[in-house]
């Protein structure tokens, strides 16, 4: 990946010039969980100031990052990052631990993360995943890859919020995914089992490890251990 990280950032330098203050890629690919074909690489563009004319300059190169297969990054004016820490603390917890400086200053660093409001996001973001993933059931119920595949992408964003789930039990994540579910389940003593089945076929990027019945079930249990994670942070907010 280095060459597209290199051109990228190329034209990034071309597009917005001295406003460019730093690239950061953070998420698995930061953590060292990457698994090809799964997971995304996360950028974050830091510009010290923001106008429409800046987004509109960015077409050209976001557009080249987009066919290559990667998500649209984030843009943050170095001001806002202060600001903002406070209102995403999933996400800002998550860059702070864990982050690698592709351009750039690191302006992440010393940020003001704010845990009033963890406890409410976690448990917002984990009903709405939640209705999500029994919604996109529907229709991948009908094949094996489609199962594997719901479950092997869901549980990525469910392990992101784990962390979440941890710190508001007063627990340090760690870094990697496997360590961070394995901690969970013991912290909520929880059924790990459906974690570590879909773990294994996702980094394997499996599918012939199941058969229909067998798939529907794993993702009955694998629904029913994240119903019992929300059910954990909920008996907090009630405390």
């Amino acid at each position: 990946m280095k060459h597209q990280f290199d051109a990228f950032i190329d034209d990034l330098r071309a597009t917005h010039g001295k406003n460019l203050a730093s690239v950061v890629l953070y998420g698995s690919a930061a953590t060292g969980d990457f698994v090809q074909k799964q997971s995304d690489y996360n950028l974050l563009i830091a510009l010290h100031k923001i106008t429409p004319k800046d987004l509109r300059a960015a077409q050209a190169p976001m557009r080249e990052w987009n066919k290559l297969g990667h998500p649209i990054p984030v843009y943050f004016t170095v001001g806002e990052l202060q600001n903002a820490a406070d209102v995403f603390p999933i996400e800002f917890h998550q860059m702070e631990r864990a982050r690698k400086i592709l351009y750039g200053a690191d302006v992440l660093t010393n940020l003001n993360i704010s845990d009033e409001f963890l406890r409410h996001q976690t448990e917002y973001e984990l009903r709405s995943k939640l209705i999500k993933l029994r919604r996109r059931y529907i229709s991948a119920s009908t094949s094996v890859d489609g199962l594997v595949n719901l479950m092997a992408n869901s549980l990525s964003s469910f392990t992101t919020l784990f962390r979440a789930v941890l710190l508001i039990h007063d627990f340090e994540p760690p870094i990697a995914k496997r360590e961070i579910v394995a901690a969970t389940v013991r912290q909520l003593k929880i059924d790990g089992e459906p974690f570590e089945k879909i773990l294994e076929i996702r980094e394997n990027n499996s599918s012939k490890m199941l058969d229909e019945i067998s798939a529907n079930q794993l993702f009955a249990d694998y629904m029913r251990e994240i119903e019992r994670v929300i059910e954990a942070v909920d008996k907090v907010g009630e405390g």
